[in-house]
């Protein structure tokens, strides 16, 4: 095994070798966006026949067939990386890119695996392809070029934190995220992508990281969830503040600048324990040697003078901290997001209609247009509020000029707020997907008229007037 001297060498000279002359972006200050849901993280129902034409199986019931990347990997051990590879390459390209430039998308949602940084993963029992870092630099690369802010999101967390869901990577009625070593592996996790994100240069574009994708909604099966919160942000925090880039309301510290070692700089600042707890400390010791080969897998072909190594570190701003609101969980032992927060931080709530309000046209606007919960929100310390997910989906069948007027409503319910980022940038079109894409993609509810050319425009401005207060 190397010496902590030899990856402190290492780590020193990947990461100088990284460093991108972009200032990080800040969130727009009205979000009109997309998420790219099923590109490095596949939904099999968003595409139903290339999951079949892959390899892929359908069942009634995900956990009990090929219906999930980890089943995936696991049936096809020699092949899934190429396999994965083709779909990653081709369900978002250059040409997706355009579209959303030429629609007035100014920020995506990128649901990610935490198997993205590959050493998190224990490839004795669970079972993942390879490569998804690169196509994701490669994707981040193209999005920064088109001005494109990105919100990368830690949709499906080591253990499993929902049952029997697809977007968790694995369907399994046994979550088990939250336990102390998973909680602790998406703080590695998390520690590496705030590392990255400031110094590889594609990653410039990311302004945010979201701690974790739709907890389990009960708050008593969701023991430890606080001290997660607070963990997140200050491995985020002690991250960036190594690095010389300065974080709103907290004093500056050693940085990697003046000690050409991040694990001293780290070391140095958690000395103080009431910021950096033990968790927090021990978070930093052990991604080191993860972020050396992360650093190392990203490496090629990028070169940087060094001399501007300290100027540009400085310029950049710190991520804004993301998480699931407080009012997306109930229970008396719910924790709220914002007792973690240190420097920006902002919230995410997703809205399907689903049980929420009758199952008819009346209903549906009357609860849209009325809608409070950015208010409500507000008042538990969750602001500024962003509706990270939401579409066209009902629980009835919808007319076309239905649509029309449920797309209008929520976006001007939502738009009240921080913004809103549509689920999901597309999906596939084919007999097996039926009239899926109807309701779920972005695209198509534009070349259908439901959404408006101009995210900030529509159809019908006055559309809630009948029913507020009504």
């Amino acid at each position: 095994m190397p010496s902590l001297r030899f990856l402190h060498t290492l780590l020193f000279t990947a990461l100088t070798a990284l460093v991108a002359v972009n200032a990080a972006p800040e969130l727009p200050s009205k979000i009109y966006g997309v998420n790219l849901g099923s590109w490095l993280l596949i939904e099999p129902w968003m595409l139903p026949q290339e999951w079949v034409d892959m390899g892929g199986q359908q069942c009634d019931d995900c956990s009990t067939c090929i219906a999930s990347e980890f089943e995936f990997a696991k049936a096809y051990p020699t092949t899934v990386d190429a396999t994965m590879k083709k779909h990653w390459q081709s369900w978002f390209a250059q040409n997706d890119v355009k579209q959303l430039v030429a629609v007035g998308i100014n920020t995506v949602r990128i649901p990610l695996g935490y198997w993205i940084v590959e050493p998190l993963v224990d490839r004795k029992t669970e079972y993942y392809a390879k490569g998804g870092l690169l196509e994701l630099r490669r994707g981040l690369k193209q999005l920064r070029e088109a001005g494109i802010t990105v919100i990368l999101d830690h949709h499906a967390l080591p253990g499993v934190q929902a049952p029997n869901q697809m977007f968790a990577g694995r369907c399994t009625k046994d979550a088990q995220f939250y336990t102390p070593a998973n909680y602790h592996r998406a703080l590695i996790w998390t520690g590496v992508m705030t590392a990255v994100t400031h110094l590889v240069p594609a990653f410039s574009a990311v302004a945010s990281i979201e701690a974790m994708n739709e907890p389990i909604m009960d708050a008593s099966k969701t023991p430890g969830m606080g001290d997660f919160q607070k963990n997140f942000v200050k491995v985020i925090r002690a991250v960036e503040l190594s690095l010389g880039i300065p974080v709103p309301g907290v004093n500056p510290g050693p940085s990697i600048l003046s000690s050409h070692n991040v694990t001293a700089a780290l070391a140095t600042l958690s000395e103080n324990k009431d910021v950096f707890n033990d968790e927090v400390r021990q978070v930093l010791k052990d991604m080191v040697p993860v972020l050396v080969k992360v650093a190392v897998q990203l490496a090629a072909n990028i070169n940087l003078d060094k001399q501007d190594l300290r100027a540009t570190l400085r310029k950049k701003k710190a991520l804004t901290t993301t998480f699931m609101d407080l009012n997306w969980q109930w229970g008396v032992n719910r924790a709220n997001p914002a007792d973690a927060k240190i420097g920006p931080q902002a919230y995410d709530n997703h809205l399907y209609y689903s049980g929420v309000a009758d199952a008819n046209e009346e209903a549906y606007l009357k609860h849209v247009c009325n809608l409070d919960r950015i208010e409500s929100d507000a008042n538990l310390g969750n602001t500024p509020l962003m509706f990270g997910e939401w579409g066209l989906s009902t629980q009835f069948s919808a007319s076309d000029e239905f649509l029309k007027k449920w797309a209008d409503a929520q976006k001007f319910s939502y738009g009240k707020g921080a913004g809103w980022i549509f689920w999901n940038f597309k999906i596939e079109v084919s007999q097996k997907a039926g009239e899926t894409a109807r309701q779920w993609s972005y695209l198509e509810g534009l070349r259908r008229g439901y959404l408006t050319q101009d995210p900030t425009k529509f159809h019908d401005p006055n559309v809630c007037t009948p029913y507020i207060n009504a």
